[in-house]
């Protein structure tokens, strides 16, 4: 990863992409309505030049962040490209999120003006001060509202000059701003056209939030690095995805475990698909894999990433996917499991995932405002993840969880993530999520939320014991297992188990 050639920015990489293929398909929009909007590379580049004019006029350039609270939306994308281009940075935030939420973003970067939906004025007055509001519809396909003038006078921004804070998505705690540069934006894209082998001709079909990283980095960047068109929807629905893959010529998406096992809830197969690639996060059944397989006509691709890594740094091979896998080391991309003293385990052995890149560059720049957990991030010159693994004779990754899923049971780790794996393998679940409760006997022991595969005919409590104790060791059987209708998320399918363990301490 530190081996990058010929770094670039963003900024560069989107006009690059308008002056090579200006008559291209871009952007296709489908609004809530069903109404769909068409932009080719030219066309969205001039909306650019005018959202810039308009950024200009309440001081945006070099330097000065400008706060977006929209779901998905064409604003979204002119706002976040033209801030790019004047040498801004964005913070995007949970469109959805309380006011709470968005007051500490907006305390922590300061932006000079901030984006949000007319429908949710009231939350996002409350969280904003001394910030230049901007209420739009994000249904919007016309941009009536923007001045006719188009900026001219770009900046020419450096490799490694801000272009986002974006807040990590607090599963476990208070989120961290993750500083992220041009060039990191310019090498995610070009990491992951090339580990999708994206060309000119692909189509990527989003329907993750565009504020989260997966969106910007798997499937924007890559798309404008390889000349590429996306349709974005303007939210995920279960049972409308297949349907919007075949409507839009779609063949490449991502996803993470929880949307696919959604679609398999709710939708079904549709005839006419192009789909000839997908990427998905976080492990799901292999019946579940065969079946999903089966309905998208092509074998999605398990990808391991953070915010932080910019790119996915592990992604399965096309040819034979492993739905419990993360894959192998992404090329242009370096990648090891070290165990507490640094020092990198064996095949078969669990450690902890880290990341050796450049910051800035090909990784992240810093946490903002935030120099002690930065440095308690790097060992030396390799990046703590704070996610457990091990890797075979091959060179295959597994997820193990994070250093905060494996529980002391009476001094025996037991990772969470084999507990769960366990429980959602019983035919009667859909999902499950493993936490740790303080135990005055064994320390602390793991409990068990679950989501039944058919709501009105939930297994028994009993039968979930029973299925855990001809499979698992004393050690990590459950000592209770609750079940839920609904695990808590974070907006893009990441479960809060600090809720969880909330639930847990309460009782």
């Amino acid at each position: 990863m530190n081996g990058w050639a010929d770094p670039t920015t963003f900024a560069h990489v989107w006009a690059n992409a308008v002056s090579t293929r200006p008559d291209a398909p871009f952007l296709t929009f489908e609004g809530p309505d069903g109404s769909v909007a068409d932009w080719t590379y030219g066309e969205f580049d001039r909306v650019v030049a005018r959202t810039a004019t308009e950024l200009a006029s309440h001081g945006v350039g070099p330097g000065a962040a400008v706060h977006l609270a929209l779901a998905n939306s064409p604003t979204f994308v002119a706002v976040w490209i033209a801030t790019i281009r004047l040498g801004g940075w964005i913070v995007p935030s949970d469109p959805m999120g309380r006011s709470t939420e968005l007051e500490d973003h907006i305390e922590r970067t300061d932006p000079v003006v901030g984006f949000f939906a007319r429908d949710r004025a009231a939350v996002y007055r409350a969280a904003a001060t001394n910030v230049a509001l901007i209420p739009v519809d994000e249904a919007d396909v016309d941009f009536e509202w923007l001045p006719t003038e188009e900026f001219g006078r770009w900046p020419e921004p450096g490799l490694r000059d801000v272009a986002a804070v974006m807040f990590t998505s607090g599963t476990t705690g208070r989120p961290k701003g993750v500083v992220v540069s041009q060039a990191n934006y310019a090498f995610a894209g070009k990491t992951m056209a090339e580990a999708a082998d994206l060309t000119s001709d692909d189509r990527y079909l989003v329907v993750l939030p565009i504020f989260h990283a997966n969106a910007q980095y798997y499937s924007f960047a890559a798309a404008i690095w390889a000349g590429a068109s996306v349709a974005l929807m303007h939210t995920f629905s279960a049972s409308g995805f297949l349907p919007q893959a075949q409507r839009h010529a779609a063949t490449c998406a991502s996803l993470f475990a929880a949307p696919l096992r959604m679609i398999l809830a709710r939708g079904g197969p549709v005839d006419g698909l192009q789909l000839r690639h997908c990427w998905f996060a976080q492990n799901i059944a292999d019946d579940q894999h065969r079946v999903i397989t089966e309905w998208f006509g092509c074998r999605p691709r398990q990808l391991y990433g953070m915010t932080e890594t910019i790119p996915a740094v592990l992604t399965d091979e096309a040819n034979h996917p492993r739905a419990d896998s993360m894959g192998f080391v992404t090329a242009g991309c370096d990648v090891e499991i070290h165990d507490a003293d640094g020092v990198r385990v064996g095949h078969g052995e669990v450690g902890e995932i880290v990341v050796r890149a450049t910051p800035g560059l090909t990784l992240f720049s810093e946490y903002l405002a935030d120099p002690d957990t930065t440095a308690a991030c790097f060992g030396g010159k390799w990046f703590r993840t704070g996610d457990r693994a091990s890797q075979d004779s091959d060179g295959r990754f597994f997820f193990d969880g994070r250093r905060s899923d494996v529980l002391k049971v009476a001094g025996e780790n037991v990772s969470t993530v084999e507990v769960e794996a366990v429980l959602t393998a019983h035919p009667g679940v859909l999902e499950a999520s493993v936490i740790g409760a303080p135990d005055p006997v064994r320390d602390e022991v793991p409990v068990a939320f679950v989501v039944a595969a058919e709501p009105d005919s939930p297994p028994s409590i009993a039968a979930l014991h029973e299925w855990c104790q001809s499979r698992l060791g004393k050690a990590k059987q459950p000592r209770e297992i609750t079940l839920l209708e609904e695990l808590p998320r974070t907006s893009v399918g990441k479960i809060r188990k600090f809720m969880l363990k909330d639930k847990v301490l309460q009782t």
